[in-house]
């Protein structure tokens, strides 16, 4: 039998890498995993994360002024944006530490260095080569830049959360998750924040109700919008604020760009070719229903395959390999019925299929939904109203979809998602007794 340095050289430690190496650790495989920039990956460092962190802080800029509604009466308040940024840049020291000393624990050798493959069962790293009987990429994604003259001006969501100062002018481009959070966070910090998109919608694949909705609530606070505009260059000025020249002729200023236009795999300089691994048509790593590529000892999971970029779908991936090859249990993530949440304000959260969706699936179904001010909106004074949709299959009475927008989405969402996932009916929803006084309660009561 062959010898190999390793079993698993896992290249990329995000969630879906650390996952699935420490899983193959605990079955006594000896595993390395490269890494060129910080254990945790985009989640962790750069991502969700320090991102929610953000919304977290954001969020306080409301319910400070609601608080008076309440009886609460406070002093002069202001925002310190270095405050913030250290705090949540510390507690992504912190987390970045907890992944390496995971590793550590689990006898995992970390390679803190750019890691290439070579052929199917080698990889060239830090100067040397190793071999493995099983190569793991799981190097995930990174912001797609524009190819427009100027765009190196602009920044993405990796260098967000480190800047020198709060803007008093941002312009985002994009209509997607990225966009329309940061666009949240960044209003409640007193920044006036444009959202430019080359289409004519926000978050396009979402139930449209939910995304007209959440468009008319960011309007009204005060966040604009340019439709169907497109980006001829971008222009450095003197000052170091910049003018976004638009192909309609119009332009813009702004001290801020921040281009959330999408993601692509990080597949660039991984020696893929020189192993003879397959990309599919979107350029991202091809691979089967077990993560395995065409090449029998290489493998892939997360953003850089391309099926579903969300840490959770990364983690079970990996989780899933690696009892695959080194534990003999084969079970594989089901990638339908996978929840989402968009984390702007308000938050969006979905889980199954869109109206338009399960028409076309089904023919026949009906849709129910709530349409309500929640009770703390209407004591602070605020006009913000929730949506709560379900779309049920007529011939089953199976609950296919749901979403909603409106405070704690996300969160009522999760355990919504068990629902749906299990496919219990639209009659199962009504003979639940009502928790109350609850936003969630309207989730039994659509009749």
């Amino acid at each position: 039998m062959t010898q190999y340095d390793y079993d698993y050289f896992v290249i990329g430690a995000g969630s879906g890498g650390v996952r699935s190496a420490r899983i193959a650790a605990s079955y006594g495989a000896r595993v390395a995993v490269a890494e060129e920039f910080r254990i945790g990956g985009t989640c962790v460092i750069r991502g969700c994360v320090p991102k929610k962190l953000l919304v977290y802080g954001a969020h306080f800029a409301e319910d400070l002024d609601d608080a008076r509604r309440f009886g609460w009466t406070l002093g002069e308040h202001r925002f310190d944006w270095h405050t913030l940024r250290d705090n949540v840049l510390a507690d992504v020291d912190r987390l970045n530490g907890l992944y390496t000393a995971t590793l550590t624990n689990h006898k995992v050798d970390q390679l803190l260095d750019r890691a290439v493959l070579t052929d199917p069962h080698h990889v060239s790293v830090g100067g040397r080569t190793v071999s493995a009987r099983h190569i793991l990429v799981a190097t995930g994604g990174r912001p797609l830049i524009p190819d427009v003259p100027g765009a190196e001006h602009g920044i993405t969501s990796n260098e967000i959360f480190h800047l020198d100062a709060l803007p008093k002018r941002m312009v985002i481009a994009g209509g997607g998750y990225i966009a329309n959070e940061f666009a949240g966070i960044f209003h409640e910090f007193g920044t006036h924040v444009t959202l430019v998109n080359r289409g004519d919608t926000i978050l396009r694949n979402w139930e449209p109700a939910l995304r007209e909705r959440l468009l008319e609530i960011s309007t009204v606070k005060g966040i604009a919008f340019r439709f169907n505009t497109a980006f001829e260059r971008v222009e450095k000025l003197p000052d170091s604020s910049l003018r976004i020249h638009f192909k309609d002729g119009s332009n813009l200023d702004t001290d801020v760009l921040l281009w959330a236009v999408g993601r692509v795999p990080n597949i660039e300089g991984l020696g893929l070719e020189a192993a003879g691994v397959a990309l599919n048509a979107s350029g991202a790593i091809a691979v089967d229903a077990d993560s395995h590529t065409n090449i029998p000892s290489v493998h892939a999971v997360g953003d850089v395959t391309d099926r579903i970029q969300l840490t959770p779908v990364a983690i079970r991936e990996g989780h899933a390999l690696a009892d695959k090859l080194f534990g003999d249990k084969h079970w594989r993530v089901d990638h339908s019925c996978v929840a989402s949440a968009v984390f702007s304000n308000p938050p969006l959260a979905s889980v199954g299929l869109t109206e338009a969706e399960a028409r076309a699936k089904y023919g026949d179904v009906r849709a129910f939904t709530a349409d309500f001010r929640p009770m703390r909106n209407v004591l602070a004074g605020r006009n913000e109203r929730a949506l709560y949709k379900l779309v049920v299959d007529v011939a089953t009475d199976v609950v296919v979809g749901a979403h909603m927008i409106g405070p704690d989405a996300p969160e009522i969402l999760q355990a919504l998602a068990i629902a749906v996932k299990a496919r219990l009916t639209k009659a199962q929803f009504d003979e639940t007794m009502a928790l109350h006084p609850t936003m969630s309660e309207e989730l039994v009561l659509m009749r």
